[in-house]
């Protein structure tokens, strides 16, 4: 698959990129996608919920009436989970949601992501993106050139971190950045158009291409 270069005025340069098919061109894997991105979401999850169970709710343990004679159930402790303001049976511990996924199902997964954007043709590929300083109407003048200003998800890749870049783009609705290694399959999924610079695809395919 061929991508058009385009320059951070959204013009064609005439340059041509082929992208990997051994990272653009698999045949995706719905049910490794799905493990990822349901790992991610369970260690967005902090866990810390807590309720009090009887040994932790403040009150008497003093005998509320008799055991016997009084035609109504037993009673022993006000703290009791029968009673209003008593323990809770059962409640929630804090957690961690978290769970393994082997190194092999991730890169699966996220190789199956970027094959279903180039599939899509929700790829697109632009020149270095360079800011003298973090100003997000030049990066916004960089996406309206683009076309990419148009209220859709955008996942802009570089080779690495940018810090005018970030800064730039942070404020951007709809907008992320990320490197290669950052990269993760719910945001491949999560977005309309995945926006690679030129460095950005190189260092996205030497990532994946590199031998374990």
């Amino acid at each position: 698959m061929e991508l058009s270069v385009y320059n951070i005025k959204g013009e064609d340069t005439g340059r041509k990129v082929t992208l990997s098919d051994a990272i653009f061109g698999l045949t995706p894997n719905e049910h490794v996608m799905y493990l990822d991105v349901k790992q991610y979401l369970a260690n967005q999850r902090q866990g810390t919920h807590k309720s009090k169970q009887r040994n932790e709710v403040h009150g008497t343990t003093k005998k509320l009436k008799k055991q016997k004679g009084t035609g109504g159930a037993r009673a022993g402790s006000m703290k009791s989970p029968v009673f209003v303001g008593g323990g809770r049976v059962f409640g929630p511990e804090p957690r961690d949601y978290g769970f393994k996924l082997n190194k092999k199902t991730k890169r699966l997964a996220r190789l199956s992501a970027l094959s279903v954007l180039a599939q899509d043709g929700k790829v697109a590929l632009v020149e270095n993106i360079s800011l003298s300083a973090p100003k997000t109407k030049d990066f916004l003048s960089i996406l309206n050139g683009l076309k990419l200003n148009n209220g859709k998800k955008t996942l802009f890749v570089a080779a690495e971190a940018d810090k005018n870049v970030l800064l730039s783009a942070r404020n951007i609705q709809r907008v992320k950045v990320a490197t290669p290694v950052a990269l993760n399959t719910h945001d491949l999924l999560n977005t309309d158009t995945l926006l690679l610079s030129e460095d950005g695809l190189k260092s996205l395919e030497q990532l994946y291409t590199t031998a374990e």
